[in-house]
């Protein structure tokens, strides 16, 4: 979707679409985020699964506003405190939602978040004790040197929303390196598993909008064919 289709009635409907199913993916808890504060209850959700993939249907404008919309009336609905780490935590998804819609187009803005975040984390003092927990944030780089895959897409995709989210953490909330060498292999395993429901999700919403007239000939969505698991028939 161009941007500038935003603001017509039908881009305003699929933007507020996708919205609404990355808002109810969002409600949905997932598994507890390791060494937040166990008061606040801080959970991975289904949005982990979803968010990116907006910026592949809608492309990078409209996919983003879509996943930020979300964040907002989330924040809202949860009753979030508005400061400095609340707002910054909106960002992870949005650069995700970005990765999935330039992969392929932009590799340098796939390659200059990642490389950002790997300077700021190895010039921090509790970082630099622990660099080599940056070097997962070579994989968006490497991603885009291969050949083109969905689930290269969103192993790239899953994995700078981890570059950002792992900086602000660092930056904001008091750690040790021991903390950041002990997630190294928890990383590992939570990552492919993101990936793994990025790569379903993307297939699953592929194959229900091709089914469904209106938004596969509305122009209004990118849909790929190559990730429809059910092509709908075509009439003779």
């Amino acid at each position: 979707m161009k941007t500038r289709d935003i603001a017509s009635v039908s881009g305003l409907a699929f933007v507020m679409l996708f919205t609404a199913l990355v808002l109810f993916a969002d409600s949905i808890n997932f598994s507890p985020i390791l060494g937040a504060d166990p008061a606040q209850k801080q959970y991975f959700t289904l949005f982990q699964f979803m968010g990116p993939i907006a910026g592949g249907f809608l492309g990078a404008g409209a996919g983003v506003l879509s996943v930020l919309l979300a964040e907002i009336v989330s924040f809202i609905w949860l009753g979030k405190e508005a400061n400095a780490l609340n707002l910054l935590r909106l960002l992870p998804m949005l650069f995700a939602a970005l990765y999935f819609a330039k992969y392929s187009r932009n590799r340098l803005f796939g390659a200059i978040v990642p490389l950002a975040c790997m300077a700021l984390f190895i010039i921090h003092p509790v970082g630099s004790q622990a660099w080599f927990y940056s070097l997962y944030w070579l994989v968006p780089l490497i991603m885009l040197l291969l050949p083109e895959h969905l689930f290269l897409r969103s192993l790239g995709a899953t994995m700078t929303a981890h570059s950002i989210g792992s900086v602000i953490w660092l930056y904001f909330i008091p750690s040790t390196p021991e903390f950041w060498i002990a997630l190294i292999p928890i990383v590992a395993a939570e990552r492919l598993l993101f990936a793994l429901g990025i790569t379903g999700s993307y297939f699953a919403l592929s194959t229900i909008f091709s089914h469904v007239k209106r938004i596969a000939k509305s122009g209004m969505v990118m849909i790929d064919r190559r990730y429809v698991l059910a092509p709908v028939m075509q009439k003779k």
